[in-house]
């Protein structure tokens, strides 16, 4: 069954962002909505390894990271294939995205979203099926 929304890797970091309070409240109401409704949100093998890289790099422990990505990795998780690259890279020239953003479209296009949630794309762009939602878009 495909997820309803797929989330990228600032909303998962800005859940433990003490310097973005305000950043900080939407995305833990976002994660915690996730929780509530197993299955409803997915999350891909690149945001884990995002996630893991810049949680370490803002001072938390490797083995707190290792904790946080093994209690997000019991979401939908989708891989990292050479189909995802592919697609991402179709989607990288239909849209003009960074190679990153658009494997993260990849990933949720993949997942079945219809919405992916990150402050990094255009808010309520339609990208070929999922549209861009930007919780954070009347934070200053």
């Amino acid at each position: 069954m495909p997820v309803e929304r797929f989330f990228d890797t600032n909303i998962l970091l800005y859940g433990y962002d003490l310097d973005a309070p305000a950043k900080r409240l939407i995305a833990k109401a976002l994660i915690e909505e996730a929780w509530r409704h197993p299955g409803r949100t997915a999350i891909s093998v690149q945001v884990l390894q995002e996630l893991q890289v810049n949680f370490v790099r803002k001072g938390h422990a490797p083995d707190e990271a290792a904790t946080v990505i093994a209690d997000f990795a019991v979401w939908p998780v989708i891989g990292n294939t050479l189909a995802l690259f592919r697609l991402g890279l179709s989607l990288q020239a239909r849209w003009q995205l960074s190679l990153w953003d658009a494997m993260i479209l990849a990933a949720a296009k993949t997942s079945g979203a219809r919405e992916l949630i990150t402050e990094d794309l255009s808010h309520g762009q339609d990208y070929g099926g999922v549209r861009a939602i930007d919780p954070f878009r009347e934070v200053s």
